[in-house]
């Protein structure tokens, strides 16, 4: 996915939205700032989550961090590949290393959660 057409929240996740369906993932930054990712921990298929929720764990060498909820919704997918190897989130943090994919509610948007402009502004601020 092209990062210009995600939205982001401030915990570093990203959410692309495709009619009724959220894919979610944490962002190129995020990975870098864990380093070498070790376990990921996603939510159960059918699970309700409400947005700023944890949803999971990702644990690195350094740190073990909870993953938020950009958005409302119900899991109905987990990428298995990453559940398998979280390695493989830092090879393709916008693309094949999403992490879960919800039911959103109709009508949701995602205005809520910062641009790719804001979000850029967000990291100058945080790397000063």
């Amino acid at each position: 996915m092209d990062p210009k057409s995600l939205r982001y929240a401030e915990s570093h996740e990203w959410v692309f939205l495709d009619g009724d369906v959220a894919t979610i993932g944490i962002t190129k930054f995020a990975v870098e700032q864990l380093t070498d990712l070790v376990f990921i921990e996603l939510p159960a298929i059918g699970r309700k989550i409400q947005a700023k929720e944890p949803f999971g764990e990702i644990e690195s060498v350094k740190a073990v961090s909870d993953l938020y909820c950009p958005v409302a919704g119900e899991v109905i997918e987990t990428n298995a590949v990453v559940k398998a190897d979280a390695t493989k989130i830092a090879d393709d943090p916008f693309g094949a290393g999403w992490l879960i994919k919800l039911r959103v509610p109709a009508g949701t948007t995602l205005d809520h959660l910062l641009t790719p402009e804001q979000y850029e502004r967000q990291l100058a601020e945080e790397q000063h």
